[in-house]
């Protein structure tokens, strides 16, 4: 759909220089000796240019070229504004559309949204609440992903400027974002947020508190029940509803963060939510340009960037594998501290690997073995991946594996370690990561979907059973009936 927008801009007459002569006097040539042998030089240099750019767009990419000529570029972060956009410009912002849309239509804002939180932990997040919304009826209202709410542009995470605020549209499509449900739904489309201001202006909302729902239900009660409690409550209510911004989230970390949450799984899995979901044009852009590195692609794919990512099958050979660096091992040991079990979608009971914590040394205590134990599921040293990589290499979902794509966040120097590492294992064609992607500005600061993507499609996925970005993964590949068996934890 973005791309409609570039349809409508104008396109240059073309030249005429190659027209066909019209008359017998235009098949005479009458030009001068110098002024053909220049139209013979002109089309040998045309010929050249057209051959260094096909050679430019099949070993380094096309959009690596034009970034490293981007002149223009101010060394900022980008803003994405021609998403949000889009997102403004969808057909459902109308208010003369009819019930149960428009004017007339019933919305849910969830004004108390996770922020100032990783993309995965976003993301599972408003997956849950646009299920919630399909359920009760109501159009979901979505803001952008939001790393700070003050209102400025950009933000400072590890001593780098990141942007503020990324709008859906440059992450995900599908329902949660705005697109259209499968014909014959009924379901009312989500809409942006000052959309919701101009059909639900404040004098007209009914703003609640979520513990009104939340304490009619036990505490340890799984997503399901939560999910029944809040549709059951959101039908008796007026037709415009905010969660009050300063409730605790419907879905929360303790949810999300345990079992409890795949009472939810039987009403997700089959929601258009999940079954129309698909990764934004940036992000499959972004695995089009850069898949020859992890899997093998016909050159003339290559050329023209043929073929699509979507529907997102299966890619033989292919193994995924997600580790985590940087300051996640401080994370791992406060997991060991308060004996934490993996995200709950990593706890699928069909899937092979489960995590049994080791005792403690008392409350928010952990002991030096188990920290170890904590250490080598959540943050694998390069000799434990590399025996990790072997021992699911031998089973039988892991039979035919030859490619190894790596998400990681950890640095070029460890990353090439570790890439020399599995090589002399031997048998395998090609190992890449993130770090050698040739990505556009835009997509850099949206990589981990790009990720996501890739693990999705993995013949094997390798996880981080203690990741939100892994059980994002896991969930997508459960939904799709890949095999229970090529979902593995270190």
């Amino acid at each position: 759909m973005l791309r409609s927008l570039s349809r409508q801009m104008p396109r240059s007459r073309r030249s005429s220089a190659f027209d066909l002569p019209t008359s017998s006097h235009d098949r005479h040539d009458h030009r001068h000796w110098w002024a053909r042998f220049h139209t013979r030089r002109t089309l040998r240099l045309a010929v050249f240019a057209l051959a260094c750019f096909f050679a430019i767009r099949i070993f380094f990419g096309l959009d690596s070229f034009l970034t490293y000529f981007n002149v223009a570029d101010d060394g900022k972060p980008p803003l994405y504004g021609k998403y949000h956009k889009w997102e403004l410009q969808l057909p459902q912002h109308n208010p003369d559309l009819p019930f149960p849309e428009g004017r007339h239509g019933q919305y849910i804002w969830m004004a108390n949204h996770v922020h100032g939180s990783g993309w995965g932990n976003a993301m599972q997040e408003h997956l849950l609440n646009a299920h919630l919304a399909y359920k009760s009826g109501r159009a979901l209202v979505f803001n952008n992903y939001t790393w700070n709410k003050d209102g400025s542009d950009y933000s400072e995470f590890n001593g780098h400027l990141i942007p503020s605020r990324i709008p859906l549209a440059a992450l995900i499509r599908g329902p949660a974002a705005g697109g259209p449900f499968p014909p014959g739904d009924p379901a009312p489309r989500a809409v942006v947020k000052e959309y919701f201001d101009e059909v639900c202006p404040p004098s007209e909302r009914t703003v609640i508190m979520s513990d009104e729902v939340t304490n009619a239900y036990e505490s340890d009660s799984h997503a399901g029940r939560v999910l029944d409690a809040w549709v059951e409550k959101l039908k008796s209510l007026p037709r415009c509803v905010e969660i009050n911004e300063a409730s605790a989230q419907i879905f929360s970390i303790w949810i999300f963060g345990s079992k409890r949450v795949l009472g939810i799984w039987e009403s997700l899995k089959k929601s258009p939510i999940l079954t129309e979901f698909r990764w934004s044009q940036l992000i499959e852009d972004a695995f089009l340009s850069n898949r020859h590195l992890f899997t093998d692609v016909s050159w003339l794919s290559r050329l023209f960037s043929y073929g699509s990512a979507y529907p997102y099958d299966m890619i033989p050979g292919l193994l995924a594998i997600h580790v985590r660096r940087g300051d996640f091992e401080g994370h791992c040991l406060h997991f060991a501290k308060w004996s934490s079990e993996y995200n709950g979608f990593n706890q699928f009971p069909e899937l092979p690997d489960h995590f049994e914590q080791p005792p403690t040394a008392g409350w928010g205590e952990a002991t030096k073995e188990g920290e170890q134990i904590y250490l080598r599921h959540c943050y694998p040293d390069i000799q434990q991946i590399v025996q990790r990589v072997s021992e699911i290499r031998a089973t039988p979902a892991g039979k035919g594996l030859k490619d190894i794509y790596i998400m990681t966040n950890g640095k070029k120097p460890w990353v090439q370690e570790l890439k020399d590492a599995l090589k002399k294992t031997g048998g395998w064609n090609k190992i890449a990561s993130g770090r050698d992607f040739t990505l556009t500005k835009e997509q850099q600061y949206v990589a981990q979907s790009v990720d996501m993507l890739i693990g999705e499609r993995a013949q094997v996925l390798i996880g981080n059973g203690f990741s939100s970005l892994t059980s994002n993964i896991v969930m997508m590949r459960m939904a799709k009936d890949f095999p229970p068996d090529s979902n593995r934890f270190w």
